[in-house]
C-alpha cells in the first residue's frame, strides 16, 4: 500500500508541474514568443589579436523560417604584408550590419543565408590604406542544440560567395561560427 501511495503522489506532483505551463495550440504566438536574441562572441590573442562581438535579433515568420538584423564589431591588431612585401602593423576597428534568414530543416539542423556589410581598412594596389564598406553574402547551414527553455547553442558553417582576398577581414571564404540564442 505504501508503494501505491508513493506512485499516486508522484503522479499528482508530475501532473501539477506539467499544469504550471499552459499551452494552447490554437492561440496565435505573441511578438515576444516569435522573437529571439543571440549572436557570436569570439576572441584570439597572440601574433594576431581578434575580438568579435556580433549580437542579433531574430523574428520567426513561421515555425521554421526566421529573419532578422544584427550588428558586428571586430577589433584586429597584428602584422601583415603589402603588395611589395613590406611588413606593416595594423590596429583596426571594424563595424557593420547584417541581415539574415534561417530555415529550420529539423529542430536540430538549419539552412542559413546572410548579407553583411563591414566598414574595413584595406590596402590599395598602390600600397595605401583606405577605409570602405566591404560586402559579404554567406550561404550554408548549421546545427542547433537546445539547452533549456528558449536557449540553445549553435554552430554554423558558411561560405562567403562575395569574398575578396584583398578587402575582406576574413582569412578565407569559409566561415565557422559558434553562438548562443536566448
Amino acid at each position: 500500500m505504501k508503494k501505491f501511495s508513493q506512485i499516486v503522489l508522484f503522479m499528482l506532483v508530475v501532473s501539477c508541474c506539467y499544469g504550471q505551463r499552459y499551452y494552447d495550440p490554437e492561440a496565435e504566438p505573441s511578438f515576444f514568443d516569435r522573437t529571439y536574441f543571440g549572436g557570436n562572441f569570439s576572441f584570439q590573442f597572440g601574433d594576431l589579436t581578434v575580438i568579435n562581438v556580433s549580437p542579433l535579433m531574430g523574428y520567426m515568420l513561421t515555425p521554421r523560417l526566421s529573419v532578422g538584423p544584427g550588428i558586428t564589431y571586430q577589433y584586429l591588431k597584428g602584422e601583415a604584408f603589402d603588395f611589395f612585401g613590406n611588413r606593416y602593423t595594423y590596429d583596426s576597428n571594424i563595424f557593420g550590419y547584417r541581415a539574415f534568414a534561417r530555415y529550420n530543416i529539423t529542430p536540430m539542423f538549419f539552412a542559413h543565408t546572410e548579407y553583411e556589410s563591414l566598414k574595413v581598412d584595406y590596402p590599395t594596389e598602390r600600397g595605401e590604406l583606405v577605409r570602405g564598406w566591404v560586402p559579404g553574402f554567406f550561404i550554408g547551414g548549421g546545427v542547433f542544440q537546445p539547452v533549456g527553455g528558449r536557449a540553445g547553442l549553435g554552430l554554423s558553417v558558411l561560405l562567403n560567395v562575395l569574398h575578396d582576398d584583398l578587402k575582406s577581414p576574413y582569412n578565407s571564404n569559409l566561415i565557422i561560427r559558434a553562438g548562443i540564442t536566448l
